[in-house]
């Protein structure tokens, strides 16, 4: 049996994306139907749009998402129908040479549902991350689902499906943000903000934010952080530099992807400091740095993926947090939009004026 749903498709590089009926086909083995409650509109749906993925159109846009699971396909244990779920893009494969050694969070053969999905002709679908979730249904591998707990709101959980689990995760599992250490956060978009509250959650005494917009540093600051820096009045390292004793911080995160800010996460940070690069650059950046200042400084230079997180262990703790209010989660729903509004939120993002706009169904 296959399921007629609505959904939004990108069908050319550049185009305006549309509301489209697409055939979504039941579960085969190890896959799981999930009828989609809420999806957040995240950066990367817009590089999908505009090509900057790749050029495998016509895409199913939408991966920040939440639901329940409709139904399963053979083998499928760990979720059932009824099950609600964050969907996330690391389905663990357990069998990769990263998960035998231990490290299932940076699963190299991470899976997505086989069958395909499909516009209404036959043409097959290319859902974004592997999942697309602008739709009132999708079809993903069940390994991407991760149950938590129902009474979450799915507009503020599904965002741990990926833009506030990677600044999240950035801060406390790749930049090992300990009691007591000094922060700073370069980019106070929706990933900054998030490494924000990772960094304040991991007990951060000082959490400097870095940006060139007075109104997210307003934001940043609302969400934990201890001093803001408006780098476009003032010079970033300097008074990074200035805020920790002359030393630069313990953990810098740069949360941009550009040259220019990662140079100044480089030398914001203290001897033997750590450096977490979570923003994506595009293809053609460049990084010039003189190889003695890398040896000199020490430390680590790390780059972060999803948060290296794992969403079996760190979905159903954040969202407990959440649920205990101590995780301010619907601080990053700036708006609920329809299904039909993605390509208006596209531009709310340009502008800089939302945190995140989630689709609910």
């Amino acid at each position: 049996m296959a399921h007629q749903v609505r959904a939004v498709v990108a069908r050319a590089k550049g185009a305006p994306v549309s509301l489209e009926t697409i055939i979504v086909p039941d579960p085969g083995p190890g896959e799981a139907l999930v009828r989609i409650e809420a999806c957040g509109v995240c950066h990367t749906d817009l590089h999908y749009r505009e090509g900057g993925i790749n050029d495998e159109f016509p895409f199913l846009l939408g991966h920040e998402a939440a639901g329940t699971v409709e139904s399963v396909g053979e083998g499928v244990t760990d979720v059932a129908p009824g099950d609600f779920v964050i969907l996330n893009w690391r389905a663990v494969c357990g069998q990769c040479r990263a998960c035998r050694r231990g490290r299932p969070q940076y699963c190299f053969a991470t899976h997505n549902a086989k069958q395909k999905m499909t516009l209404l002709d036959g043409t097959e679908l290319s859902p974004a991350l592997g999942i697309g979730a602008f739709a009132e249904k999708t079809l993903v591998a069940a390994g991407q689902c991760t149950k938590v707990d129902p009474a979450a709101s799915a507009a503020a959980v599904g965002l741990l499906g990926c833009g506030v689990m990677a600044g999240i995760g950035a801060a406390i599992n790749t930049g090992n943000v300990g009691r007591g250490d000094s922060v700073a956060v370069i980019g106070c978009g929706g990933v900054g903000d998030a490494a924000v509250v990772g960094s304040r959650l991991a007990g951060a005494a000082k959490i400097i934010a870095v940006d060139i917009d007075d109104r997210k540093l307003q934001t940043a600051q609302k969400l934990g952080a201890t001093h803001t820096v408006n780098s476009r009045e003032t010079d970033a390292v300097e008074a990074i530099r200035e805020l920790t004793g002359g030393f630069g911080a313990d953990v810098v995160i740069e949360a941009v992807g550009r040259p220019e800010t990662y140079q100044q996460a480089f030398y914001g940070r203290d001897l033997a400091g750590t450096v977490v690069l979570v923003g994506v650059p595009t293809p053609e950046m460049k990084l010039e740095l003189p190889l003695l200042d890398v040896f000199g400084r020490g430390g680590s230079l790390k780059s972060s993926w999803y948060g290296d997180c794992l969403p079996s262990r760190d979905f159903p703790m954040l969202v407990d947090l959440y649920l205990q209010g101590r995780l301010d989660l619907d601080a990053f729903v700036t708006e609920t939009i329809a299904l039909d509004e993605v390509e208006k939120a596209f531009e709310r993002m340009h502008g800089g004026d939302v945190l995140r706009s989630v689709v609910v169904l």
